[in-house]
Protein backbone atom coordinates (compact mmCIF):
# COMPACT_ATOMS: atom_id res chain seq x y z
CA UNK A 1 0.00 0.00 0.00
CA UNK A 2 3.02 2.66 0.90
CA UNK A 3 3.92 2.58 -2.40
CA UNK A 4 0.84 4.79 -3.33
CA UNK A 5 1.28 7.20 -0.14
CA UNK A 6 3.39 10.03 -1.23
CA UNK A 7 3.76 10.70 2.25
CA UNK A 8 5.84 7.58 3.07
CA UNK A 9 8.55 8.82 0.41
CA UNK A 10 12.16 8.21 2.29
CA UNK A 11 11.32 6.76 4.98
CA UNK A 12 12.04 3.08 4.07
CA UNK A 13 15.06 4.55 2.87
CA UNK A 14 16.07 6.25 6.39
CA UNK A 15 14.27 3.60 8.51
CA UNK A 16 16.79 3.13 11.01
CA UNK A 17 17.73 6.34 11.44
CA UNK A 18 13.76 7.20 11.88
CA UNK A 19 13.68 4.05 14.56
CA UNK A 20 16.65 5.78 16.53
CA UNK A 21 15.60 9.03 16.22
CA UNK A 22 12.13 7.99 17.73
CA UNK A 23 13.67 6.29 20.88
CA UNK A 24 16.13 8.56 21.41
CA UNK A 25 13.17 11.13 22.68
CA UNK A 26 11.03 10.53 25.59
CA UNK A 27 7.37 10.57 25.19
CA UNK A 28 6.65 12.40 28.39
CA UNK A 29 8.76 14.90 27.24
CA UNK A 30 7.51 15.04 23.53
CA UNK A 31 4.13 15.62 24.57
CA UNK A 32 4.51 17.05 27.65
CA UNK A 33 1.90 19.89 26.39
CA UNK A 34 -0.83 17.06 25.43
CA UNK A 35 -0.52 14.96 28.55
CA UNK A 36 -2.99 17.37 30.74
CA UNK A 37 -5.72 16.30 27.30
CA UNK A 38 -5.00 12.75 27.91
CA UNK A 39 -7.80 10.67 28.96
CA UNK A 40 -8.09 10.17 32.58
CA UNK A 41 -9.86 6.38 31.79
CA UNK A 42 -9.36 3.60 29.61
CA UNK A 43 -10.57 4.96 26.73
CA UNK A 44 -10.07 4.55 22.96
CA UNK A 45 -7.27 5.91 21.06
CA UNK A 46 -6.41 6.51 17.41
CA UNK A 47 -2.45 6.95 16.75
CA UNK A 48 -2.28 8.55 13.06
CA UNK A 49 0.94 8.25 11.51
CA UNK A 50 2.24 6.04 14.32
CA UNK A 51 5.57 5.48 13.11
CA UNK A 52 6.70 2.06 14.93
CA UNK A 53 4.03 2.62 17.31
CA UNK A 54 6.23 3.62 20.05
CA UNK A 55 3.54 6.30 21.41
CA UNK A 56 0.68 4.07 20.69
CA UNK A 57 2.70 1.32 22.37
CA UNK A 58 3.11 3.65 26.01
CA UNK A 59 -0.93 4.66 25.96
CA UNK A 60 -1.94 0.54 25.70
CA UNK A 61 0.12 0.58 28.80
CA UNK A 62 -1.92 2.63 30.56
CA UNK A 63 -4.76 0.58 30.06
CA UNK A 64 -5.83 2.35 26.33
CA UNK A 65 -7.37 0.35 23.96
CA UNK A 66 -5.44 1.20 20.67
CA UNK A 67 -5.90 1.88 16.89
CA UNK A 68 -2.04 2.11 15.87
CA UNK A 69 -2.42 3.46 11.71
CA UNK A 70 0.35 3.66 9.76
CA UNK A 71 1.10 3.96 5.79
CA UNK A 72 4.54 3.02 5.69
CA UNK A 73 4.56 -1.06 5.69
CA UNK A 74 8.51 -0.61 6.44
CA UNK A 75 7.74 1.76 9.69
CA UNK A 76 4.56 -0.85 10.33
CA UNK A 77 6.43 -4.12 10.01
CA UNK A 78 9.33 -2.50 12.61
CA UNK A 79 6.64 -1.48 14.48
CA UNK A 80 5.28 -4.82 15.11
CA UNK A 81 8.27 -6.57 16.09
CA UNK A 82 9.00 -3.64 18.72
CA UNK A 83 5.90 -3.65 20.08
CA UNK A 84 3.09 -7.25 21.37
CA UNK A 85 0.19 -6.09 23.35
CA UNK A 86 -2.97 -7.34 23.01
CA UNK A 87 -4.14 -3.55 23.80
CA UNK A 88 -3.04 -2.62 20.18
CA UNK A 89 -3.97 -3.22 17.31
CA UNK A 90 -1.79 -2.18 13.92
CA UNK A 91 -3.77 -0.84 10.80
CA UNK A 92 -1.93 -0.30 7.62
CA UNK A 93 -4.06 3.01 6.59
CA UNK A 94 -2.92 6.54 5.54
CA UNK A 95 -4.38 10.59 5.78
CA UNK A 96 -6.34 11.73 4.46
CA UNK A 97 -9.12 9.22 3.96
CA UNK A 98 -8.05 6.34 6.33
CA UNK A 99 -10.46 3.97 4.18
CA UNK A 100 -10.19 1.18 6.68
CA UNK A 101 -11.26 2.99 9.42
CA UNK A 102 -14.70 3.76 7.66
CA UNK A 103 -15.38 0.13 7.46
CA UNK A 104 -15.48 -0.37 10.97
CA UNK A 105 -17.90 1.86 13.26
CA UNK A 106 -14.99 2.97 15.24
CA UNK A 107 -15.29 6.39 17.49
CA UNK A 108 -12.22 7.55 19.33
CA UNK A 109 -11.90 9.08 22.34
CA UNK A 110 -8.68 10.83 21.73
CA UNK A 111 -6.58 11.17 18.54
CA UNK A 112 -3.12 11.79 17.99
CA UNK A 113 -1.37 12.62 14.83
CA UNK A 114 2.30 14.04 15.84
CA UNK A 115 4.51 14.71 13.15
CA UNK A 116 2.80 13.77 9.80
CA UNK A 117 0.64 16.59 9.01
CA UNK A 118 3.11 18.17 6.69
CA UNK A 119 3.01 15.35 4.18
CA UNK A 120 -0.64 16.14 3.18
CA UNK A 121 -1.10 19.08 0.54
CA UNK A 122 -3.50 22.04 1.99
CA UNK A 123 -6.55 20.19 0.49
CA UNK A 124 -5.35 17.17 2.17
CA UNK A 125 -4.89 18.62 5.55
CA UNK A 126 -8.68 20.18 5.28
CA UNK A 127 -10.03 16.31 4.26
CA UNK A 128 -7.95 14.92 7.42
CA UNK A 129 -9.61 17.16 9.68
CA UNK A 130 -12.85 16.41 8.44
CA UNK A 131 -12.36 12.90 8.30
CA UNK A 132 -10.93 13.19 11.81
CA UNK A 133 -13.71 14.91 13.25
CA UNK A 134 -16.32 12.50 12.01
CA UNK A 135 -13.86 9.55 13.94
CA UNK A 136 -13.93 11.53 17.56
CA UNK A 137 -16.67 10.87 19.84
CA UNK A 138 -18.70 13.69 21.08
CA UNK A 139 -16.37 15.70 23.70
CA UNK A 140 -13.36 13.70 22.37
CA UNK A 141 -9.87 15.10 21.99
CA UNK A 142 -7.62 15.91 19.07
CA UNK A 143 -4.06 16.57 19.76
CA UNK A 144 -2.03 18.03 16.71
CA UNK A 145 1.14 18.78 15.70
CA UNK A 146 2.33 20.78 12.30
CA UNK A 147 6.56 20.91 11.28
CA UNK A 148 8.06 24.00 9.73
CA UNK A 149 10.64 23.57 8.24
CA UNK A 150 13.20 22.02 5.99
CA UNK A 151 12.32 17.93 5.22
CA UNK A 152 13.44 15.89 7.41
CA UNK A 153 13.92 11.48 6.40
CA UNK A 154 10.24 12.53 4.87
CA UNK A 155 10.72 13.74 1.47
CA UNK A 156 7.10 14.58 0.75
CA UNK A 157 6.56 17.91 2.83
CA UNK A 158 4.25 20.71 2.39
CA UNK A 159 3.48 23.85 4.15
CA UNK A 160 1.60 23.78 7.68
CA UNK A 161 -0.45 26.75 8.84
CA UNK A 162 -1.24 26.85 12.56
CA UNK A 163 -3.59 29.42 12.41
CA UNK A 164 -4.85 28.48 8.57
CA UNK A 165 -5.86 24.86 10.65
CA UNK A 166 -7.66 26.68 13.52
CA UNK A 167 -9.86 27.80 10.84
CA UNK A 168 -10.29 25.20 9.06
CA UNK A 169 -11.46 22.79 12.12
CA UNK A 170 -13.70 25.19 13.36
CA UNK A 171 -15.71 24.37 10.14
CA UNK A 172 -15.70 20.82 11.32
CA UNK A 173 -16.78 21.16 15.32
CA UNK A 174 -13.37 21.06 16.56
CA UNK A 175 -12.85 23.54 18.99
CA UNK A 176 -9.42 24.91 19.93
CA UNK A 177 -8.20 24.24 23.18
CA UNK A 178 -4.81 24.77 23.13
CA UNK A 179 -2.54 26.72 20.33
CA UNK A 180 1.44 26.96 20.70
CA UNK A 181 4.18 28.14 18.31
CA UNK A 182 7.54 27.96 17.33
CA UNK A 183 7.75 25.18 19.84
CA UNK A 184 11.72 23.58 19.40
CA UNK A 185 12.39 20.41 17.90
CA UNK A 186 13.95 17.57 20.56
CA UNK A 187 15.74 16.00 17.86
CA UNK A 188 19.53 17.06 17.70
CA UNK A 189 20.86 19.22 14.48
CA UNK A 190 17.16 20.19 13.83
CA UNK A 191 17.88 24.11 14.88
CA UNK A 192 15.68 24.81 11.20
CA UNK A 193 12.69 23.02 12.50
CA UNK A 194 10.12 24.06 14.72
CA UNK A 195 7.20 22.75 15.87
CA UNK A 196 3.33 24.40 16.49
CA UNK A 197 1.23 21.74 18.99
CA UNK A 198 -2.49 22.28 18.72
CA UNK A 199 -5.45 20.33 20.73
CA UNK A 200 -8.82 20.77 19.16
CA UNK A 201 -12.32 19.14 21.52
CA UNK A 202 -14.82 17.72 19.11
CA UNK A 203 -18.18 19.38 19.90
CA UNK A 204 -21.30 16.95 20.92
Amino acid sequence: MNNNIPGTKGYAQAKQQFIDATLAIDFWELHKDFVPFFPKKPSHILDVGAGIGRDAFVFSQMEHSVVAVEPSQELLNAGKQLYHTPAMRWLEDALPKLEKLEKTSASFDFVLASGVWHHLTSKEQKAALQRISHLLAPNGIFALTLRNGPAGAGVHVFPTDGKQTITDASQYGLTTLLFLENQPSLMKNKKQVTWTKLVFQKQE
